[in-house]
């Protein structure tokens, strides 16, 4: 385990931003691109409320999650650890046990420890119970947010291709039926239960392309084998309208006091299955309209903001675990309808992948109280500091230990200055972990082949030689310049083997 970075004394100019006690929104939509905002670039869909929040706060062109898939990018967010530290961080199944640990201080703890009422709301993708595939969906969950420093939660249990597709609301399924009791597999079917493998006719929604093709629930094939449900089971098109709505009842609830909410979106993933009235307002189809979606989600939180007297003191958040995928399992004509629109923005590669489309993700900052309007920078950031940046922020000290990789950056992400981190570090799909500076780009040789084999159309990173790339003139990383810069390429090498223990 690493040494804690030191924190740095607040600065005069944020004394008064920290005497505020800001509320705390993180709103993580889930594989939302870089290139998927119109405040980011792209002409073929409109966020214009994003784009307001953007254009009133601080915008981010240089944010890296910690990884480019979802379950280990939001552990590290969460935890301030490199996912590559744990085993256990893939992509978790939904009957995982919790892979965040009790005893690990969480920024939920940290914000608790500062006064906060805290909330996890929507997709949580970390596992729950203390043992995978012990869970009994049935009865109160014996490891849950709870444990981690949420006071509350209402969560789907991973994210909505897999089973159980339920929510679970204080440790128990909400809305439980009794007469329908939930059973969870990832090893085999339940007897007389249809599967999108064998009872496509039952498919009324959407087919899978690639995977996703056993348990049907609402018309849409999934992950994993589940039984049971009733009442519980969500339609996924009120998943959206679900999640905003117990999101804006505990900003209400807890009005009068300081909150931070963990708030994560189900879009863009898949299924994409957006609301009805999101039907047919994009050329993009499902995946334009489930973008649509996130945008109104950040307006249903606006609007309770602004009811409540709360938009001055509070800060809002808004990014992405990864970079975006398109065929993701489902076939929704995603790729088809694409057109010109390029959802991983600049870059190269795209959720999974190792180049810097897995990793760079849409990053805004808004704050009246705090920030000031308009600003872009790039400055080169990372996710995995959110522990030791957001505990600056509300004036708590970090314990010995925890958040181990996490550093304060507080003065950058609230636009005092354009500092931007030394490095950062993100994992691939294969766990690959890459570096960054400000400038450079640097991928270990690895084995593999260059594209992923299950289904997306996406280029891994994989190459048997050293890569690098100066992202000062070749933001696309087309040209591999290691063998022109052997020395810099062995300082970022033996970095990268410092950070990451190896």
């Amino acid at each position: 385990m690493k040494t804690l970075l030191p924190l740095l004394a607040l600065a005069p100019a944020m004394a008064s931003a920290q005497a505020q006690k800001p509320n705390i929104i993180m709103l993580v939509a889930d594989d939302l691109g870089y290139g998927d905002l119109s405040c980011y670039g792209t002409q073929l869909v409109h966020t214009p409320v994003t784009d307001s929040l953007a254009a009133h706060g601080l915008r981010f062109t240089n944010m890296h999650a910690c990884a480019s898939t979802s379950t280990p990018s939001r552990y590290g967010m969460l935890t301030g650890e490199y996912p590559f530290r744990r085993s256990g961080t893939n992509v978790a199944a939904g009957n995982a046990g919790t892979i965040i640990r009790p005893e690990q201080t969480t920024v939920a703890d940290l914000m608790r420890a500062a006064g906060y009422a805290t909330a996890a709301i929507g997709k949580w993708h970390l596992g729950l119970g203390s043992e995978t595939g012990r869970q009994d969906w049935n009865d109160t969950l014996d490891v849950t947010p709870r444990d981690l420093g949420f006071d509350y939660h209402y969560i789907m249990a991973a994210t909505a291709d897999r089973v159980p597709c339920v929510y679970i609301e204080q440790g128990r399924v909400s809305q439980h039926d009794p007469d329908a009791p939930i059973s969870v597999s990832y090893q085999q079917n339940f007897e007389g239960e249809p599967t999108g493998r064998d009872n496509p006719e039952l498919l009324t929604k959407l087919r899978p392309s690639h995977g996703h093709d056993q348990s049907i629930v609402n018309g849409i094939s999934r992950i994993g084998y589940m039984k049971g449900g009733g009442r519980a089971l969500w339609r996924d098109e009120d998943i959206a309208d679900s999640i905003v709505a117990h999101a804006c009842g505990f900003i209400e609830r807890h009005s009068s006091e300081p909150f931070f909410m963990y708030l994560c979106t189900n879009d863009v993933h898949v299924p994409r299955m957006p609301h009805e009235r999101f039907r047919g307002l994009s050329e993009m189809g499902l995946r334009g309209e489930a973008i649509l979606q996130f945008d109104w989600t950040v307006d249903q939180l606006c609007r309770t903001l602004r009811r409540l007297g709360l938009d001055e003191q509070t800060l809002i958040l808004i990014t992405s675990d990864n970079g975006p995928v398109l065929d993701d399992g489902y076939a929704d004509r995603a790729e088809e309808l694409c057109g010109t629109h390029r959802p991983w923005g600049p870059w190269r590669g795209a959720k999974y992948s190792a180049f810097e489309g897995g990793s760079a993700v849409p990053f805004i900052a808004y704050w009246p109280g705090g920030i000031g309007q308009g600003g872009v920078t790039d400055a080169l950031c990372s996710l995995i500091d959110v522990p030791a940046t957001l505990a600056q922020l509300v004036g708590v000290s970090v314990p010995h230990g925890a958040a181990p990789d996490s550093q304060q950056h507080l003065s950058t992400w609230l636009g005092r200055d354009r500092k931007p981190r030394p490095w950062a570090v993100s994992m691939a799909a294969n766990r690959l972990v890459t570096l960054r500076t400000q400038r450079y780009k640097y991928i270990a040789p690895s084995k593999g082949g260059p594209m992923i084999t299950w289904g997306p159309k996406i280029e891994t990173g994989n190459a048997p030689v050293p890569q690098l790339y100066d992202l000062s003139t070749d933001v696309h990383e087309d040209h591999n310049v290691a063998a022109e810069h052997e020395l810099l390429t062995k300082r970022m090498q033996n970095l990268l083997q410092t950070i990451t223990g190896q």
